[in-house]
């Protein structure tokens, strides 16, 4: 079983967004809505899983990290969001609301972990 805990972090500031008042209210619900169907599924995978490890296909990175996370013996839900050429708006919808630049994209408990070589590094450090 996981003993994963959430890492405490020392003099991080957020990621710096747009504010809300300097987007134009004509635009302001197309932002609001861009994929958010797809944001909210990625959403209820990862307060309802233990696991969760979001790909897309032909990636040899997202096989590496469900691996991973099984041999640490967690449960994982895969989500899969079309390859290199296909659902790439649906992948950036999920990149901005996540943050994370890159796929995979992980989860342990609700907590984004990182990518691959990230959650490999927890695991080599013992941190999950």
């Amino acid at each position: 079983m996981s003993t994963f805990s959430r890492p405490r972090l020392i003099n991080m500031t957020p990621r710096k967004t747009l504010d809300q008042n300097k987007i134009h209210p004509t635009i302001s619900p197309s932002v609001e809505q861009y994929h958010s169907d797809i944001v909210n599924q990625v959403i209820n995978a990862v307060e309802e899983n233990e696991a969760v490890v979001i790909g897309m296909a032909l990636n040899p990175s997202v096989k590496r990290a469900r691996k991973l996370l099984e041999k640490q013996g967690l449960k994982v839900t895969y989500l899969e969001f079309g390859g290199y050429g296909s659902m790439w708006r649906e992948r950036l919808a999920i990149k901005m609301w996540s943050g994370w630049p890159t796929y995979p994209q992980i989860f342990i408990k609700g907590t984004l972990v990182g990518g691959a070589s990230d959650l490999k590094k927890l695991i080599i450090n013992k941190a999950i």
